[in-house]
């Protein structure tokens, strides 16, 4: 006997149609029987039959009330229910229909018909079956697809802002540290992970624009003459130039462009006020202006994170948007992010910060 045959369970009270169905099929199919609602159940759990053909008149529990058990059991609701019956009236069928049944054929029955149709509805699972397997196997395939493109973009955006880091070693980190603070305050502020990550990726690539900057400029020490900060302020829209035509599902270009404008208009490049800007770009500069207060820079000494701090809270609602900025002074305040010092690396790396790494991992640089 081929064990492989798909699973048929004749449900029915009557000995005579228990032999017509199991002659008409016996050849195709394995066969359970069941003479009970109450065994058809207990089977149908246990076996997990391709197909129930069952009769409606039966004493004890009739068809009806084991089509509704079956379809309200989750391990039996999916198996596919065939009404052979006596009861020929159309609101008979329609009640079936409506429980769920996939057909309904009236005694007396034709052999040929009743082996089409349930050839026909074992041969609609099995394709059902292959279909969803089908569909697991391609979302598979998309998921791991979707990485593969994930990490392609990431080292793509890495190895464009180090394009840019590396021609200013002082600043090393910085736009690593401006992208982890940012999504902090944007976390902070409840906005959706999908915003989250288009900021990370603008704050990656904020300063790339400073590839067009001399080095010379870049790493000059002490004051900057006016016309070398004029030559600066043209990074972001170097930067806006090189990320206009990816198509990022973010707008990051313009999100970099941004990240130097102020509420009052005394930002660059565009001189944008307040609502002129996106709430992304208003985020980064918060950031952005934390991150480099409290570093070292060629042409100052770092001024450290309590007059970084004390910078954001005179610039509150002014230059800076109040949300962004209050959201900054909490994470700082409450001690959820801290300055890393990685002896391989000497720029801090800002991270997340558990209660208990706090007392192990706080450095005692004056500048943290």
């Amino acid at each position: 006997m081929n064990e492989h045959r798909p699973l048929v369970l004749i449900v029915d009270d009557n000995a005579t149609n228990i032999d017509l169905l199991v002659n008409t099929l016996k050849e195709e199919y394995r066969l359970g029987i069941a003479k009970r609602g109450a065994s058809a159940l207990e089977y149908a759990e246990k076996y997990m039959p391709n197909l129930i053909l069952l009769d409606i008149m039966m004493p004890e529990m009739d068809g009806y009330e084991v089509c509704s058990r079956l379809k309200k059991n989750p391990l039996t609701n999916s198996i596919p229910l065939i009404f052979i019956t006596a009861k020929s009236e159309t609101i008979d069928k329609t009640k079936a229909f409506a429980m769920g049944a996939v057909d309904y054929i009236t005694k007396p029955f034709h052999t040929a018909e009743v082996k089409a149709r349930v050839k026909t509805h074992i041969a609609l699972e099995e394709m059902k079956s292959q279909l969803v397997s089908q569909n697991a196997q391609l979302e598979k395939m998309v998921e791991k697809k979707t990485i593969e493109i994930q990490e392609m973009l990431h080292g793509s955006i890495c190895s464009m802002a180090l394009m840019a880091e590396i021609r200013d070693p002082y600043t090393a980190g910085h736009q690593q540290r401006v992208a982890q603070l940012a999504c902090a305050i944007a976390a902070k502020m409840g906005l959706s992970d999908w915003l989250i990550e288009g900021i990370r990726i603008a704050g990656l690539l904020h300063d790339v624009g400073k590839i067009r900057i001399p080095v010379s400029i870049l790493n000059r020490m002490g004051q900057l003459l006016d016309a070398e900060l004029e030559v600066i302020k043209i990074h972001p829209q170097i930067s806006f130039e090189i990320l206009k035509n990816i198509p990022f599902p973010w707008p990051c270009a313009q999100m970099v462009f941004q990240h130097h404008e102020r509420l009052d208009g005394s930002g660059y490049p565009l001189g944008l006020r307040g609502d002129e800007m996106l709430l992304e770009s208003k985020i980064l500069a918060v950031a952005d202006v934390t991150e480099a207060t409290s570093s070292f820079r060629p042409y100052r000494p770092a001024k450290g994170m309590e007059a970084a701090l004390a910078d954001l809270r005179k610039c509150r609602g002014i230059t800076l948007d109040a949300e962004a900025v209050d959201a900054c002074l909490e994470i700082f305040e409450s001690g959820t992010f801290v300055f890393e010092y990685d002896l391989q690396k000497p720029s801090p790396i800002l991270c997340v910060a558990s209660p208990e790494m706090l007392h192990s991992t706080m450095p005692s640089h004056p500048n943290r």
